[in-house]
C-alpha cells in the first residue's frame, strides 16, 4: 500500500466524519482504508460487525491506498491539526469488489426502509423468548429480496439493508431509490451517500441474462 499526504489526504472533513462517526459508533475499533477513486475524490471503505463492507467517496487528494484507525482519522479532521494517524495496513485483511459492478434492479428507497424496520421489530419482539445473538444473526443472513436476472437469482440479505440505514447512506424521507448492482462474487446496493457489499458464498455463480 501506498502513502497519505501530511494533511490527511486533504479529505473533505465535512463529507468524511459523518462515514467516520458512525462507522466507529457501529465499532470503535474500526479501521478505515483510503484509496485514491481518480477525479480528486477518496474512497473510505470500512467493515462493519456483521461482515459487510460500506464505502463513501468523498473530496480529496493525495492518497493512493492506507489503512488508519477510524477514530483516529475521524478526530485528525475534526481537530484539524492536519497530522497523520500511524498507518496500519496489516490491519485491513479483507477483498474488495472488482470497482463498481454492474447496475441489475432499481429498489424503492421507501421498500428498503420498510424491509429494515420489520426487522428492527422482529428483533424487539424476538427478546425474551431466544438469544438475542442468535436472533439477531439470523435476521441479518435472511435473504429480504431476490433479485432475478435471466436464469441467476441475486440474493439481498437483511445485512446489507441495516447497513444502508445505520451508516445513513440514504435520506430518511423515504424517496429516491437504492440500486442493486454485481460485480464477480459480490452483490451490492448503492445509495445517495454510499455503498455496500457482501460477498456471496464460493458456490454462488452470477452470471448477465444475455
Amino acid at each position: 500500500m501506498g502513502g497519505l499526504s501530511a494533511a490527511a489526504g486533504g479529505l473533505s472533513a465535512a463529507a468524511a466524519a459523518p462515514f467516520l462517526g458512525r462507522l466507529t459508533r457501529l465499532d470503535p475499533a474500526a479501521v478505515v482504508r483510503l484509496r485514491d477513486a481518480g477525479g480528486g475524490t477518496v474512497a473510505l471503505w470500512g467493515r462493519l460487525p456483521w461482515g459487510v463492507l460500506v464505502v463513501r467517496t468523498v473530496p480529496g487528494s493525495g492518497v493512493t491506498d492506507r489503512t488508519v484507525g477510524a477514530a483516529e482519522l475521524l478526530r485528525v479532521l475534526t481537530d484539524g491539526d492536519g497530522s497523520l494517524p500511524p498507518a496500519r495496513d496489516p490491519d485491513w485483511r479483507w477483498p474488495l469488489p472488482p470497482g463498481a459492478g454492474t447496475a441489475v434492479e432499481t429498489l424503492p428507497a421507501a421498500t428498503v426502509q420498510r424491509l429494515g424496520a420489520a426487522a428492527a421489530e422482529a428483533v424487539r419482539a424476538g427478546r425474551g423468548r431466544v438469544g438475542d445473538r442468535m436472533l439477531r444473526d439470523a435476521l441479518l443472513d435472511h435473504v429480504a429480496i431476490v433479485i432475478s436476472t435471466g436464469d441467476e437469482e441475486i440474493p439481498v440479505r437483511q445485512s446489507m439493508i441495516q447497513a444502508v440505514l445505520r451508516m445513513g447512506f440514504m435520506s430518511t424521507d423515504g424517496h429516491g431509490q437504492i440500486t442493486v448492482r454485481i460485480g464477480g462474487k459480490w452483490v451490492g446496493l448503492a445509495a445517495e451517500h454510499g455503498s455496500v457489499w457482501l460477498q456471496t458464498t464460493p458456490s454462488l455463480t452470477i452470471h448477465m441474462a444475455k
